[in-house]
């Protein structure tokens, strides 16, 4: 499956993503929202770990053992613009407000919010279709739930 979401992410035209492999593009994405900032810790791991049993409805070993492929993920997939579109594809537009909602929270684990983060995230928001203020809603929600 890793190689196969890999050729997806860096075809020309990248096809529409199954189950499985939007279920690690998320994840990666995720694990890429915890390493902007430069520092990848054990609240942000377990932030990714719950996000995922949520979003999912896995177990939490289950959701560990995704984030464990998608941290290599992350370290080889292409640019966050491809990797985004592919998991635009996947994902219904109603459904993207709570995958934004869900790295606000990853962002936000260690307490802090850095630049890098908030660029990180203004783009992703941005290239899966949503506005500013839907974004900012997102935090709002995710540091409610803090």
């Amino acid at each position: 499956m890793f190689e196969k979401l890999l050729r997806c992410l860096t075809a020309p035209a990248p096809a529409r993503l199954g189950a499985d492999e939007a279920k690690l593009a998320l994840a990666a994405l995720l694990v890429r929202v915890a390493r902007a900032d430069g520092v990848y810790d054990p609240a942000e791991q377990s932030r990714i770990d719950a996000v995922l049993t949520r979003v999912h409805g896995m177990s939490p070993f289950a959701a560990a053992a995704l984030r464990a492929e998608a941290e290599a993920l992350e370290a080889s997939a292409p640019d966050t613009v491809r990797f985004t579109r592919a998991l635009k594809e996947a994902v219904p537009l109603e459904s993207r407000a709570a995958l934004v909602e869900g790295l606000w929270t990853v962002a936000l684990a260690d307490g802090q919010r850095s630049d890098d983060e908030d660029q990180m995230l203004r783009l992703i928001a941005n290239l899966l279709g949503l506005t500013d203020v839907e974004s900012a809603q997102a935090r709002q929600r995710a540091e409610a739930a803090q």
